[in-house]
């Protein structure tokens, strides 16, 4: 996982400028001295204090928005890491294990919510209940039944709910939505799509809560919905069928040994993926040393018996406008990236996303743009390498810096968005499960759109 870089915001213009002159992401991003100012601070609260949290929401947002942003509270159920988070942000709140209790007593305007998976929408439905924004870490939820939950509660509540889908925001993705919306290879018919997750990234998700499908839904839902939300807002088109195919034949009981976990294992001479964690001061801080609090172990074993989640999924989806995709998810390559290809009537767009790999790698980003009867073009990007690779900076400018500036790609996911999104990887894992390709129509009440309609 990327550690979060704060670099300013005038140092991400400047970067980003050599991309793309005039691109459309710099109309976005204002330097420090145009940031809005107000007479009173947002008032903020998190519930969840994990290294998510505390990292990507708690202390990048006020390294960079502490003049306009303050947090009134924070809220998790292990109380050694609620105070070891509550130091690591610099923060002098009030610290709560009752939600409920956290929202009455310090009323603040919005929520974050960057817990389990499996538990966003108790959180997400309660704070809109009690008169709050919220802004929740993806997947959305876990199931079309918590989707439910929190769709009825943002149809009743005047508040807004904010999906922090980040990896729209990125410069080399916005700059392959302008040419989609260009329809510079015509009519976008069929998209390839095949996300490689390394031997440490991907073998990090079985170490954790991420293993069982009571938490993450499995990765179909925790890290596929990432990929799946940029589908939809690339294809601008509603999913409507999906048919998949998966199974867990690497990690987990697929092997000859195995512990609890890493730091006491006896295994861990030859074991390859021995994680040693007492190399991180800050996971040691946050996790091992509260472990006595719920049991918690962020470094467990990748050979757990309890593993319920896929480590390798293959997932075909059919859009409401006859686009046709092929998605696949490998979670033990030797490289870690992706590669997409949009296939159109005039031509065709690759990319391949070189993310983390064993041989020496360039930081450009290159798109590859084919005419069917024409040249090759290369369009070269350079690449922000912090940051989830610029896309949180501009993300957090939307959402906390100027929530007004323009959005003419669309960038910024709605309620529909998030629950889209969602809803593809729970039919993915209903259709493994079945061996049945799965409408969406059977899991939500909303009507699939062929062509997307954005408000405003």
């Amino acid at each position: 996982m990327k550690k979060e870089n704060p670099i300013t915001r005038r140092e991400f213009v400047a970067t980003t400028s050599k991309a793309v002159a005039g691109a459309v992401l710099l109309s976005q991003v204002p330097n420090s001295a145009s940031a809005i100012s107000r007479e009173k601070k947002r008032r903020l609260a998190m519930i969840g204090t994990g290294h998510r949290g505390t990292g990507m929401w708690g202390e990048s947002v006020l390294a960079k928005y502490d003049d306009i942003v303050e947090f009134v509270g924070l809220c998790d159920i292990n109380p050694g890491r609620l105070e070891t988070a509550k130091r690591m942000m610099g923060v002098s709140c009030p610290t709560f294990s009752n939600f409920e209790e956290m929202i009455a007593k310090t009323r603040p305007e919005t929520v974050i919510v960057t817990t389990v998976d499996g538990t966003h929408h108790t959180f997400i439905a309660k704070a809109l209940e009690m008169g709050c924004d919220v802004i929740t870490e993806k997947p959305m939820t876990t199931s079309e039944v918590k989707l439910k939950v929190i769709l009825d509660a943002a149809r009743k509540s005047k508040n807004k709910l904010i999906m922090a889908h980040n990896y729209r925001y990125t410069p080399t993705r916005a700059r392959i939505k302008e040419l989609l919306m260009q329809e510079r290879v015509g009519r976008i018919t069929s998209v390839d799509f095949h996300w490689y997750l390394d031997v440490y990234h991907g073998a990090d998700y079985f170490r954790r809560w991420h293993r069982l499908r009571e938490n993450s839904g499995s990765l179909l839902n925790h890290k596929a919905s990432h990929h799946f939300d940029l589908l939809n807002w690339w294809i601008e088109s509603d999913p409507m069928d999906v048919h998949a195919f998966g199974s867990l034949e690497f990690y987990g009981k697929n092997h000859e040994f195995r512990h609890t976990h890493c730091r006491p294992c006896p295994f861990k001479e030859k074991c390859q993926f021995f994680f040693d964690m007492t190399k991180d001061k800050r996971l040691m801080d946050l996790y091992a040393a509260n472990e006595k609090y719920d049991g918690y172990t962020r470094d467990g074993c990748v050979w757990k018996n309890d593993i319920d989640i896929f480590d390798k999924m293959g997932v075909q989806i059919r859009y409401a406008n006859n686009v046709q995709v092929s998605y696949s998810l490998t979670t033990y390559s030797p490289y870690e990236g992706y590669r997409i290809a949009f296939n159109g009537t005039k031509g065709r767009i690759d990319f391949w996303m070189h993310e983390r790999q064993p041989w020496p790698m360039e930081s450009i980003d290159e798109v590859q743009v084919t005419d069917s009867f024409g040249k090759m073009e290369l369009l070269r990007y350079p690449r922000v390498e912090a940051d989830h690779y610029g896309g949180d900076l501009v993300m957090k400018e939307k959402i906390f810096g100027d929530p007004a500036m323009p959005d003419p790609l669309h960038q910024a996911a709605s309620v529909r968005d998030g629950a889209m999104s969602v809803l593809i990887g729970v039919a993915a894992r209903k259709s493994i499960d079945t061996g049945k390709a799965v409408s969406i129509s059977e899991l939500t009440d909303l009507k699939p759109q062929a062509r997307k309609q954005y408000e405003g």
